[in-house]
């Protein structure tokens, strides 16, 4: 199905425009990304993102929904989701008053009445029925965030959403977008997802960014971090993900711990603070116990020589 010449030309035209339109709104993106994104939105295909916790999937929907103007709706995936609560519902204590009212006003044709009970003013619309609305002749971004943690049977729903860009609706009949939604579905990978629906998708693995890019990102959401926190950051972190942790920290941690250091006005870091800290940083105890006190003092006086050479 296609879009609007009027939503088409909000459309990046070329990788490059990719990237700097996402750079300009804050996201940092990698070329790998840019162009897979690019490449959903020519083609109208679902964009399907993979990778640990806390890398930015989420963030590139709502960086997304801002940089082409168009409205964001989120499903955000959990276990028991159903159709109830993703797609529709019928409004049922709406119904049992118009029923009332139709039997208090005289003889009721039962067939008649059954049908407009059903009628979509009764229907209560979810993410997935919303996102195939088109207002003003634009399509909105849908974001499905973390489908890992959903059923396998609501998986299995999404096929008919994501291939045709339509929900059936028993008591109405298919529903079907008039222009193509922008979707991006993420999953933090606690589960497979199954073929049937990737092949729906073009996809991508969200890695954890290079340092290079990693101190772009903190010198533009955290502006207040001096440069050589900014840079003793990042390098603490990268060291961080080499090592055997059960979490390793991910972008979302890194700019929370700088925020947090900023807040503290920190200008450079010492095992003391680092220490005091690392509960920004990490969510597990045993990572924490494992990097405090004399492995902090060896992660700091490892970068000494990164600091030197700054990044």
């Amino acid at each position: 199905m296609h879009e609007s010449a009027e939503t088409s030309n909000q459309l990046p035209g070329s990788i490059d425009e990719v990237l700097n339109r996402l750079g300009s709104a804050g996201y940092m993106a990698d070329r790998s990304l840019a162009t897979v994104l690019y490449l959903s939105l020519k083609m109208g295909r679902p964009l399907f993102l993979e990778g640990e916790a806390g890398v930015g999937k989420t963030e590139i929907a709502k960086v997304l929904s801002s940089m082409l103007e168009r409205p964001l709706i989120r499903l955000q995936c959990y276990e028991g989701l159903d159709i109830s609560n993703a797609v529709y519902e019928w409004n049922f204590a709406a119904q049992m008053i118009a029923v009332r009212a139709a039997e208090a006003s005289g003889p009721v044709d039962s067939k008649s009445l059954v049908k407009d009970l059903y009628d979509e003013q009764f229907l209560i619309k979810r993410p997935l029925l919303q996102a195939l609305e088109c207002k003003n002749g634009i399509a909105p971004v849908l974001l499905i965030d973390e489908l890992d943690r959903a059923d396998e049977a609501f998986e299995a729903y999404l096929l008919e959403v994501l291939s045709d860009n339509q929900i059936t609706i028993p008591e109405i009949g298919t529903i079907t977008a008039s222009s193509t939604p922008i979707v991006i579905v993420t999953t933090n990978r606690t589960r497979e997802i199954h073929d049937a629906l990737k092949r729906r998708c073009l996809y991508h693995w969200v890695d954890y960014p290079d340092a290079k890019r990693e101190l772009a990102i903190v010198r533009n959401k955290v502006p207040g971090a001096s440069a050589q926190l900014a840079a003793s950051i990042v390098a603490f972190v990268q060291e961080l993900r080499t090592m055997d942790l059960f979490k390793n920290p991910g972008v979302a941690e890194t700019l929370d711990w700088a925020t947090a250091l900023t807040e503290l006005d920190k200008i450079a870091l010492d095992p003391e603070t680092v220490s005091d800290t690392l509960g920004v940083l990490l969510k597990y105890q045993d990572d924490i116990q494992a990097i405090q006190g004399s492995e902090a003092t060896r992660i700091l006086d490892s970068i000494k020589g990164k600091m030197a050479n700054p990044i």
